[in-house]
C-alpha cells in the first residue's frame, strides 16, 4: 500500500494567501479601545462600540458567506478566494484612515460583506487532502497560519499604530500621522495582502472538479515568470543557458489547459472534463450531523471571538483602588489592568507564540491518538473555567502577578481555542454528504460562525459596559462562562465521520513533496514554487467517501501516517 503524503506545494502557496487575514484582524486588538477613545467616545462606553465595531464584520458576513460558498461552486475556488482578499486589503485601509466612529463601522460592514474566504478555503484544504488520516495535519495547517499570523499581527499593531503617541482625547493633529494616527499598522497589512494576491493569481491551482481543465491566465503567466527567473538565476551563477530551450518547453499538453502546473501526471491529459453536476439541495447539505456541527461551530465562534474582543478592553481598563467604597469583594469590583496598546501587543505575541508551539508539536499527535470528537469534547469543557476566573485576575497583588496570572489563563485559552477549532472543523467537513456539497455547507458555516462572531462581541461589550456602571466587570465573562458550559451538550451528539479519501488501490496515483505538515511552514521560501509535484488523479482522488468507516484518526490498516 502506497503511503499517502500532503500535497505540500499547494498548502504552502494556499498558506501565503490566509497569511495576510490573521495579520489584519488581529493587528486592531491592541489599539482598537484607544482608536475608539479617539473618535471621542466616553471611556465607560468604549467596551460597547468596540463591540458593535466588531460585531458589525460578523453581521455583514453572515449575509453574504452562504453567496460566497455556492459562487465558489459555481465559478471556482480560486477566483472567490482572490476576490475576498482584494476586497480585505481595500477595506482595511479604508480602516486605517477612519477619522470617525461611522466610517470605521462602514469599513468592517464592507469588509464582512467580501469575506467568505474562511469557509472556501477549508473545501479547498478538503479538496487538497481528503483522506481522513491526513486531516489532522491539513486541517491544522490553516489555523497554524492563523496563529502565526496572530503573533506578528498585535505587534504591528502595538508597535506602529499612533506612532507619535498622539493624544487620543484630544483632537487630531494636521501632519499625516497626527490626522491618520491608525494607518501605518494597516498600509503594512494591505502590502502583505498585495503578496498573498499575487502570490494565489500567479501559483494557485482550482481545485472544483468542474473548472479543473479550464483556462488559468494566472497559472501561465506565473509558469512563465518561474521559467524566466530559473534561467536569469543560472546565468548569474555562470552556467551555460541553452539558447535553443524556448521559454515554455512544447510538449504534449495542451496551452490551454492547466495542467501546465508540475503537480499534475501526465496521464491526466488523455482525461476528460468532468461532467457538470446539478446543485445540491440545501436537504443533501444539511443532514442531521451537519447541523449539530454547525451549532457547535456558531457558538465556539460566539464565545471565543467576545473572550478574545474582551481582553484588550479589560487591559486597558483603568486600576481600580481595593480598598474603594465600591468595592465589595468577592465579587462586587470594576478594575481593569491598566496597561497601553504596546504592553497589550507583548502580551499577545507571546501568547501567539505559545500557540503555535501548541497547534504545531501537541495538537496533531494528540488528535491522532485520542481523535479529534474526544479532543473537541475535552477542551470545551476547559472554555467554561478560563472564563469564569479571568475576572479575578485583577485582583492580584502586584503589576507583574496580575499580568502572570493573565497569562497563564491566556495559555489554557490558547490551548481549548488550538485543539477546538481544527477538531469541529474537520468534524464539520466529514459530515458533508459529498464533496460537492462542501462549498455549500462551508458557506453555511461561514454564515453561521459570523453570526456568532457578531452576536459574541456585542454581548460581551454590552455586558461589560453595564457591569462596569454597577461594579461588576465579572459580568460578561460568567455569561461567556455559561454560553461555554451549554455549548458541551450538543458535543456528545457528534459522531466522527469516514472522510472522503479514495480507496487504498488508488493511492499509487499520488506522489507529493512533503513527510508533515510542519515541513509547510518550517521552510517556506525553499523554492517551495520550483518543486516539481504530483497530484491525485482527478479520476479518482475525489470519489465520493467510502462506506467503510475508519476507526481512528491518522490509523489506517494498523500503520500511522507520516
Amino acid at each position: 500500500m502506497t503511503e499517502r503524503r500532503l500535497p505540500v506545494r499547494q498548502l504552502v502557496i494556499l498558506s501565503i494567501c490566509r497569511f495576510a487575514e490573521p495579520i489584519a484582524l488581529t493587528s486592531v486588538f491592541p489599539y482598537l479601545p484607544e482608536m475608539i477613545e479617539s473618535f471621542g467616545i466616553p471611556k465607560n462606553d468604549i467596551a460597547r462600540w468596540a463591540g458593535l465595531t466588531s460585531s458589525m464584520f460578523s453581521f455583514c458576513q453572515c449575509f453574504t458567506g452562504i453567496i460566497w460558498g455556492i459562487a465558489s461552486d459555481r465559478y471556482g475556488r480560486k477566483n472567490i478566494i482572490l476576490v475576498g482578499l482584494i476586497n480585505t486589503m481595500i477595506t482595511t485601509l479604508i480602516w486605517g484612515f477612519s477619522t470617525s466612529l461611522p466610517m470605521a463601522i462602514t469599513a468592517r460592514a464592507l469588509a464582512g460583506a467580501g469575506s467568505g474566504n474562511v469557509g472556501i478555503l477549508r473545501t479547498t484544504v478538503a479538496e487538497l487532502c481528503p483522506w481522513k488520516e491526513l486531516q489532522p495535519r491539513a486541517f491544522s495547517i490553516m489555523p497554524l497560519v492563523f496563529t502565526i499570523g496572530a503573533i506578528f499581527g498585535p505587534t504591528l499593531g502595538g508597535a506602529l499604530a499612533n506612532p507619535l503617541h498622539t493624544d487620543p482625547k484630544k483632537p487630531r493633529g494636521h501632519s499625516f500621522f497626527e490626522k491618520f494616527p491608525y494607518a501605518l499598522p494597516n498600509i503594512v497589512a494591505a502590502c502583505i495582502f498585495f503578496v498573498g494576491i499575487s502570490t494565489g493569481f500567479l501559483f494557485l491551482r482550482e481545485t472544483l472538479d468542474t473548472r479543473k481543465d479550464l483556462p488559468d491566465y494566472g497559472l501561465i503567466l506565473g509558469r512563465r515568470l518561474t521559467t524566466f527567473l530559473k534561467k536569469k538565476f543560472h546565468g548569474l551563477r555562470g552556467e551555460k543557458s541553452s539558447e535553443r530551450e524556448p521559454l515554455l518547453k512544447p510538449s504534449h499538453q495542451k496551452p490551454h489547459i492547466k495542467a501546465i502546473d508540475d503537480e499534475e501526471s501526465s496521464s491526466q491529459d488523455s482525461v476528460n472534463s468532468p461532467i457538470p453536476q446539478s446543485r445540491p439541495s440545501y436537504k443533501d447539505v444539511l443532514t442531521r450531523q451537519a447541523v449539530i456541527n454547525l451549532i457547535v461551530y456558531g457558538l465556539l465562534a460566539l464565545y471565543t471571538i467576545a473572550y478574545d474582543q474582551l481582553l484588550p478592553v479589560l487591559m486597558h481598563h483603568p486600576l481600580q483602588d481595593p480598598d474603594s467604597p465600591d468595592v465589595s469583594l468577592p465579587f462586587k469590583f470594576a478594575g481593569g489592568f491598566g496597561v497601553d496598546s504596546s504592553e497589550i501587543g507583548a502580551l499577545f505575541t507571546i501568547y501567539g507564540v505559545v500557540c503555535m508551539a501548541i497547534q504545531l508539536f501537541i495538537f496533531p499527535p494528540i488528535a491522532r491518538s485520542l481523535g479529534v470528537l474526544r479532543c473537541l469534547r475535552l477542551v470545551f469543557m476547559l472554555f467554561p473555567i478560563v472564563f469564569f476566573i479571568t475576572p479575578f485576575t485583577t485582583l492580584l497583588p502586584t503589576p507583574f502577578t496580575k499580568q502572570a496570572g493573565l497569562f497563564a489563563i491566556l495559555i489554557l485559552r490558547g490551548f481549548a481555542g488550538t485543539f477546538a477549532y481544527p477538531s469541529s472543523t474537520i468534524l464539520l467537513t466529514n459530515s458533508a454528504s459529498s464533496l460537492r456539497t462542501l462549498g455549500t455547507l462551508n458557506g453555511i458555516a461561514t454564515s453561521v460562525s459570523a453570526i456568532g462572531r457578531g452576536l459574541g462581541p456585542a454581548i460581551g461589550g454590552g455586558a461589560f459596559t453595564m457591569g462596569v456602571k454597577h461594579g461588576y466587570i465579572i459580568a460578561p465573562f460568567w455569561i461567556l462562562s455559561a454560553i461555554a458550559l451549554l455549548t458541551t451538550i450538543p458535543t456528545f451528539f457528534l459522531i466522527e465521520g469516514a472522510g472522503f479519501g479514495a480507496d487504498d488501490s488508488d493511492s499509487d496515483s499520488e506522489d507529493c513533496a512533503s513527510d508533515a505538515a510542519t515541513e509547510v511552514l518550517a521552510s517556506p521560501t525553499a523554492s517551495s514554487l520550483d518543486i516539481k509535484l504530483s497530484s491525485p488523479n482527478p479520476t479518482t482522488a475525489w470519489r465520493s467517501r467510502t462506506t467503510t468507516p475508519t476507526t481512528t484518526v491518522g490509523v489506517v490498516a494498523g500503520r500511522s501516517p507520516a
